[in-house]
């Protein structure tokens, strides 16, 4: 399970980075990232790491990224708000999933704005 992301206090962790992949490696289901080319299992094992770190980090970023726009697609101060249901329905979530996203996107929203930062 991936580690909690860190709060707005906190130090963020700098992965390593996601290179781009040419599309005809892409193509190739064998080739990823270039792993299969390591032949150290102690590079392998450390560049892997890297990876998966990486992905982590990512998923974590974008999963409140989500739920930030989640949360302002639900604002009740929004002539074109959505419902919990509409935007699980977009999202491919539960509407319970849904309903959580966006309260935890209002945290994260209120957490910045007490920050100075202002509305994200």
């Amino acid at each position: 399970m991936a580690e909690p992301t860190p709060r707005r206090n906190e130090p963020r962790l700098r992965p390593a980075p996601l290179l781009f992949e040419p599309a005809a490696a892409a193509a190739d289901p064998e080739h990823f990232f270039d792993l299969e080319s390591i032949d150290d299992p102690r590079a392998l094992l450390d560049r892997a790491t890297e990876l998966t770190l990486a992905f982590r980090a990512a998923t974590d970023r974008a999963m409140e990224f989500q739920a930030m726009a989640a949360a302002q697609l639900a604002d009740p101060k929004r002539f074109d708000r959505l419902t919990p249901a509409d935007i699980a329905e977009r999202a491919e979530w539960t509407e319970d999933y849904a309903q959580r996203m966006v309260e935890f996107g209002r945290d994260l929203m209120r957490g910045a704005e007490g920050e100075g930062a202002g509305p994200v």
